[in-house]
């Protein structure tokens, strides 16, 4: 990889929902500043090899947008748009300072607005924001690319159409709006602890760590929120095991193999205590917060063989008291064997067969458990189906290395 070709893609990790959200402010248009930033983008693949990465690369790529941008209002204010021509002529004004003013959240909170169905709020944010692709955001629905495809444009001209202000909601506004910001930041952290596509990093930090930050500055608006809560803690318990879940040669280190030496304590200590004062308060625990005290038991044991499987068992059972989702079941599933038996685990498992057929960790945690079980050649072909759909790396070198012990 060229330094041109590397200092762009970095660009398109730190900077795309940054140049997004600018052109978004100044021509209040999704399409617009989607179109322009991912212009400007294209023009730097072009001009950085030949001329040099420019000293700030943020700054030249949200130069060249709104010259993009500018470019189309010209050309449509044939069609005497006299409001479009004006914002191209009018200072922007600096981005105020604060929690509250923080650009990407004013974006995020715009693409989650109640107008729009949760899944359309979903999946523009996670594009918008996120800078993820329709690929990765179907992978992350289970749902067809044309599918997330259609909800993102449909989403697009909703906001247009309704004149959906560029601002985070007051704060009467906040408590209705923050399940689906959660939600998108969830999508996203996910994304970075194991990313979907062949063609990226295995793990992918900077999702994380801007999953990570935006959601303590929802935490600073909603300092009593305990879904809020719930998720940091979720997201420190995890980003705390980051450099021990792949290898040296590339390989996912699954949790049971993990190093434990090597998590942040520091992480895991500020996720147990979010934990635990969420439970001080006695009030019936959300979604995240369950999965936070799930990650919490898992690191709170200093060996694998330590892990207190039944209170995980008990917590999976609440959380699917809530979210009676297959996915859920699924890793309810994974407690269940190591409590109970891989044969009692398998019987769930194969129950969800219709649902998950597409997804790549149903055919893994299979493979598993009849691995475990002694059916090598059932194992090996849910090996090869799990193989056959996980685009990570580094999971599917851990995948392949599994199914090729079985001889």
């Amino acid at each position: 990889m060229t330094d041109a070709t590397a200092a762009i893609t970095q660009a398109h990790h730190e900077e795309w929902a940054r140049v997004v959200a600018a052109l978004t402010r100044r021509f209040g248009d999704l399409d617009i500043a989607e179109e322009a930033a991912a212009e400007a983008f294209a023009t730097a693949v072009e001009k950085w090899p030949a001329d040099g990465v420019p000293p700030n690369p943020g700054a030249w790529l949200t130069t060249t947008a709104n010259r993009r941008a500018i470019d189309r209002l010209r050309r449509e204010s044939k069609r005497a748009d006299k409001q479009k021509e004006a914002q191209m002529s009018y200072a922007v004004p600096p981005e105020p300072l604060g929690a509250i003013d923080d650009p990407r959240l004013r974006l995020i909170f715009t693409c989650c607005h109640p107008a729009l169905a949760m899944e359309a709020r979903i999946a523009l944010t996670l594009r918008m924001v996120g800078g993820l692709t329709v690929p990765e955001i179907a992978s992350a629905f289970l749902a067809q690319e044309s599918t997330v495809g259609q909800r993102i444009t449909r989403a697009k001209g909703k906001i247009k159409a309704a004149r959906i202000p560029y601002s985070v909601p007051s704060a009467d506004d906040l408590p209705g709006r923050v399940s689906g910001v959660l939600a998108v930041l969830f999508l996203v952290f996910n994304e970075g602890y194991l990313a979907t596509a062949a063609d990226t990093a295995p793990v992918r930090h900077e999702l994380t760590a801007e999953a990570i930050r935006l959601t303590r500055l929802i935490r600073a608006l909603l300092p009593a929120d305990g879904e809020v809560a719930g998720l940091l803690a979720l997201m420190l318990l995890t980003e705390a095991r980051r450099t021990a879940r792949v290898s040296a040669n590339g390989e996912l280190v699954t949790l049971d193999e993990q190093d434990r030496g090597a998590w942040d304590l520091v992480l895991v200590a500020e996720g147990h205590q979010l934990v635990r004062e969420r439970l001080a308060t006695g009030i019936a625990p959300g979604r995240y917060q369950i999965l936070a005290a799930i990650n919490a038991v898992h690191t709170s044991a200093r060996d694998v063989r330590d892990t207190d499987w039944s209170q995980i068992v008990a917590l999976y059972d609440q959380l699917v008291r809530i979210d009676p989702s297959p996915i859920v079941t699924l890793n309810r599933a994974i407690a269940v064997a190591e409590l109970d038996g891989p044969d009692v685990a398998l019987a769930t498992v194969d129950r969800l067969a219709d649902k998950l057929d597409a997804y790549h960790a149903f055919h893994a945690t299979r493979a598993d458990l009849l691995r475990r079980l002694g059916r090598s050649e059932q194992s090996r072909a849910a090996y090869d189906r799990a193989i056959e759909l996980a685009g990570n790396t580094a999971e599917t070198a851990y995948l392949t290395r599994r199914r090729d012990q079985l001889g």
